[in-house]
């Protein structure tokens, strides 16, 4: 889990009663190249009419088919109960990788890639921001494993305004929660040695993540 410490990052998040669940759910995003496509996704809310903060949650390698690891899931219903609306777009059943990509060699598997699942993150606030008793002022993004990558890649901050997704990023989430992610990626100006940008809050292996 990360805090930010400088701009260069767009932002933060954290983590009884009845719950509703819409399933059959579908969100519109877009390709690499920019054309349409649909992807499945569930919405839970809180009982009530809200307005409620959101959550969108991008699950792991495992993805949301039987080989899920149903952290996704776990998640969801702990962050309802606590009166979040969560959406979880499912960026892969539709793209042929239904059982998941965790020991999926193959090159297509980029496409599915923590960067190109960018713009499903997008998308599903796009989404839960139509919704009548959601607050779109109070949405946040989460994520573990693949999803954590995600979640960081989507965090990252424009370099300039004709960069993909400039204008979403800027009006975009409140903050995110990075559950163990690929810390060896470079993402723009953020670099795995915390040159700046991110700290971590929990424990970790290293140290110097703890400093």
């Amino acid at each position: 889990m990360l805090t930010k410490l400088m701009p260069p990052i767009l932002s933060f998040v954290f983590l009884a009663g009845c719950v509703s669940s819409t399933s059959g759910l579908s969100i519109a995003t877009t390709t690499t190249s920019g054309a349409f496509e649909q992807i499945p996704a569930t919405l839970l809310k809180p009982d009530g009419p809200g307005p409620f903060p959101a959550v969108v949650i991008m699950h792991d390698c495992s993805g949301l088919g039987p080989r899920s690891s149903g952290a996704p899931d776990r998640w969801a219903k702990e962050l309802v109960g606590r009166g979040y609306v969560i959406v979880i777009p499912d960026s892969f059943t539709t793209r042929g990788y239904a059982s998941g990509v965790c020991t999926d060699p193959s090159p297509g598997r980029t496409e599915v890639s923590p960067f190109r699942r960018v713009r499903d993150a997008y998308a599903a606030l796009a989404y839960v921001r139509t919704l009548p008793y959601v607050d779109g002022s109070r949405v946040g993004l989460m994520g573990g494993s693949h999803g954590g990558t995600t979640t960081l890649a989507s965090m990252v901050a424009p370099e300039s305004a004709k960069e993909a997704l400039a204008r979403d990023k800027r009006a975009g989430f409140v903050g995110a929660v990075a559950l163990y992610p690929d810390c060896g990626r470079s993402m723009g100006r953020w670099r795995a040695d915390l040159s700046g940008v991110y700290q971590p809050v929990a424990p970790a292996a290293d140290p110097h993540w703890r400093e």
